[in-house]
């Protein structure tokens, strides 16, 4: 699975962005996609995940209520609708995809393909 991240960009804050992962090869419908972010100086962090097999998708406490993660598997695209944005969101972020289940969505060594990022940029 080859991922390609797009859509970040510079907001205010209150603002809203939609990131998208596009995914190459047949196994994104049977895949578990998640994205994670890195801000300047920190080690990167879970967001949010969601599974192939059910509508139920898992967010940091940080994001909750702001951030919602959505797949399309006839698009073979991942998304992120963020609202709301804060300085804090200020990150690269990166998406993320391993085929089949995934025991611990949160932690990033359980994915095996990452996309190359995509700068979010929130300014106060």
């Amino acid at each position: 699975v080859q991922l390609q991240a797009s859509g970040g960009g510079l907001v205010q804050t209150g603002g809203s962005l939609r990131l998208s992962c596009a995914a190459s090869g047949r196994t994104f419908r049977r895949s578990t996609m998640a994205w994670f972010r890195q801000a300047p100086g920190k080690e990167r962090e879970f967001v949010a995940a969601i599974k192939f097999n059910e509508d139920r998708t898992w967010e940091a406490d940080s994001v909750k209520g702001r951030f919602s993660i959505s797949r399309d598997n006839d698009k073979s695209t991942l998304y992120l609708d963020m609202i709301g944005l804060k300085p804090e969101d200020t990150a690269v972020y990166f998406c993320a995809a391993r085929e089949g289940l995934v025991a611990g969505l949160r932690l990033e060594r359980n994915y095996d393909f990452w996309g190359q990022g995509t700068q979010v940029t929130v300014s106060s």
